[in-house]
């Protein structure tokens, strides 16, 4: 059986006050309301996610409360501004520390490593049109899936996945595409 990794980059965040650091900024409205609505796409898609794992960074931590409040989060302090290699640790440790690994994992976090997980994960031999568009961006708030062909996530790596899913605010409300 494949094994889903999902990917939620957090939503619009908030850089209206420049004396925040980056690790505490909030969302701003436009975010608020991106997480609400890829929140519901999550929910309808009905996805069971074993194990959901996220940055402990504000802008996270606000995606979840607004989108997605009823979903039980585990926080890696690893997971702020991971680099895909990163990324493939922390899946692996989580997957391991299950009494039962998980076919399904989420986790959430931030640009640039979330768009490079996916982009070292998918193999050029199964590149395919959501892969395409999502090369032109992974913007804030978007969600993906990557399903990978193999037994354990010990064996998570370069190359071992097709992207089967990826959807962002602004496919789900145009008014939250930029310049709206």
């Amino acid at each position: 059986m494949p094994k889903l990794l999902g990917i939620l980059r957090h939503a619009k965040s908030d850089w209206s006050d420049g004396a925040t650091r980056d690790f505490d900024r909030g969302l701003n409205d436009r975010g608020r309301r991106g997480a609400e609505v890829i929140g519901d796409h999550i929910r309808e898609d009905g996805q069971a996610w074993q194990k959901v794992v996220a940055s402990p960074a504000e802008r996270v931590k606000a995606t979840f409360e607004t989108g997605l409040p009823e979903v039980q989060v585990t926080y890696d302090d690893r997971l702020y501004l991971a680099s895909p290699d990163t990324i493939f640790d922390v899946v692996q440790d989580h997957a391991s520390q299950s009494d039962e690994e998980p076919n399904a994992i989420l986790i959430s976090g931030h640009n640039p490593g979330l768009y490079e997980t996916i982009l070292e994960l998918v193999s050029p031999a199964q590149e395919n049109d959501l892969f395409k568009e999502l090369l032109i961006k992974f913007p804030t708030g978007s969600f993906a899936i990557v399903e990978c062909e193999m037994d354990s996530w010990s064996e998570l790596k370069k190359f071992t996945g097709k992207l089967v899913h990826f959807t962002r605010p602004r496919d789900l409300d145009p008014s939250l595409a930029p310049g709206s």
